[in-house]
């Protein structure tokens, strides 16, 4: 009890210090569980509050940062021809490599995006909202690694004030504020988020001969605890190896169909996520190991997730028997081992701000979200993926499916009466 007496000691004055009282709340109930329950009532509440609902799911995506922060070392020096003989090859290189790409886009994002909710609190006078717990959380993850950090800042300015704050803040959002911050990235600053070169990061270009782009985190700080090690380090001669592509499965199956995405990537690189791609998308074991803690714990929906699934399934199986051209010749099952759609389903579908909230609502969600998506994954051309628009589409219905089911049950119950 001493911890918490000193801390309900030093609280601001809520008139004269706003926002260090803002703060100082938000601080606080992070540290601890609220302690009020219901009294004297048929109905029992625990101490589980709103952060601590989202902080299941920013654990649950520790699996992808695990991985995903390998895999941008991993791509990096498969690119210059080194380490790429093992997974476990150079592990150390890779895991700080990708270390120096990820930590500035996660901080960055929870400076920006906090801050803005710790003064809009402020103002308003009331506790500093969770919402952006996940939020934080999740942009890093859809993002490419060689993201430039001011581009990353407008994203999340757009996203929390425009997507969110502008309707009142957590909880009365229409889309996915997450999914808003890529989707500022994509249509403002397209080059930076498509192509070929921009999921492989630290080096100058995809031709044979390209120079790596280290800095002083490589040769100088990182260099010096591996040279003391006597560990292997950054190499600053290095090149981009010979005959070496950074395009994404999605993007040579847009090309040449399964046949040339097996030319260069295994099923199993694919499945297991030693691909190029977003920071926290490639690995799908990792991303359905954090699906199982969702719904273990109740945060996510399994209707929205099975509803993707099944859609995904019947729109892919139709664009086979239909099989226009190569993309859509690709094997339905195998769909699934390339692009963003587990990731999609555990993390950004199941928002339940964003999503339907009835049961028979949540299955109509899900299935529209895997059936569009994979339509616009496979037909549009700009845009070899799919989910991201998917996903904002229904964003956009999500409350209008909930009226007509709750107007459907209440004509069933009225012609039982």
């Amino acid at each position: 009890m001493g911890l918490i007496d000193f801390i309900k000691r030093i609280e601001p004055d809520k008139e004269k210090q706003p926002f260090l009282h803002t703060l100082y709340d938000g601080f606080y109930t992070f540290l601890f569980v609220p302690d009020h329950t219901t009294k004297g009532g048929v109905h029992i509440k625990d101490g589980m509050d709103l952060k601590r609902l989202m902080i299941y799911v920013v654990l649950a995506l520790q699996f992808c940062y695990l991985f995903g922060t390998w895999n941008v070392g991993h791509q990096h020096f498969v690119a210059l021809g080194i380490y790429d003989d093992s997974y476990f090859s150079g592990f150390h290189l890779k895991i700080a490599y990708g270390l120096i790409k990820i930590i500035p886009l996660f901080v960055v994002t929870y400076i920006v995006g906090l801050g803005i909710e710790f003064w809009t609190a402020s103002k308003k006078g009331h506790g500093i909202e969770e919402g952006f717990l996940v939020t934080g959380a999740l942009i890093p993850l859809i993002m490419p690694p060689d993201l430039p950090i001011w581009i990353l800042v407008l994203s999340v300015i757009f996203a929390v004030i425009i997507g969110k704050e502008a309707f009142g803040g957590t909880g009365m959002n229409i889309w996915n504020v997450a999914l808003l911050s890529r989707v500022f990235v994509f249509f403002a600053y397209p080059t930076t988020i498509s192509g070929d070169e921009v999921w492989v990061s630290g080096i100058e270009g995809m031709s044979a001969g390209a120079a790596v782009q280290y800095g002083w985190w490589e040769t100088g700080f990182f260099n010096s605890i591996f040279e003391a090690l006597g560990w292997a380090t950054f190499d600053p001669s290095a090149t981009v190896v010979d005959g070496y592509t950074g395009a994404t499965p999605l993007t040579l199956a847009y090309q040449g169909g399964w046949e040339r995405v097996t030319e260069v990537y295994t099923a199993g690189q694919m499945w297991w996520g030693a691909i190029p791609g977003s920071v926290g998308e490639t690995s799908k074991p990792m991303i359905l190991l954090g699906a199982l803690l969702l719904l273990g714990t109740g945060v996510a929906s399994w209707r929205i997730m099975v509803g993707m699934l099944v859609g995904a399934a019947i729109s892919a199986i139709g664009l086979n028997l239909w099989g226009a051209s190569p993309f859509m010749d690709v094997p339905w099952y195998y769909q699934f081992y390339m692009g963003s759609f587990f990731f999609a389903m555990a993390f950004m579908a199941t928002d339940p701000v964003t999503a339907s909230s009835t049961n028979r609502g949540k299955w109509i969600y899900g299935f529209l979200i895997g059936f569009l998506g994979m339509i616009i994954r496979v037909m549009n051309p700009a845009y070899p993926e799919g989910w991201m628009l998917a996903i904002l589409l229904m964003n956009t219905f999500a409350a209008l499916i909930d009226h007509y089911v709750y107007q459907a049950n209440i004509k069933k119950r009225l012609a039982r009466v």
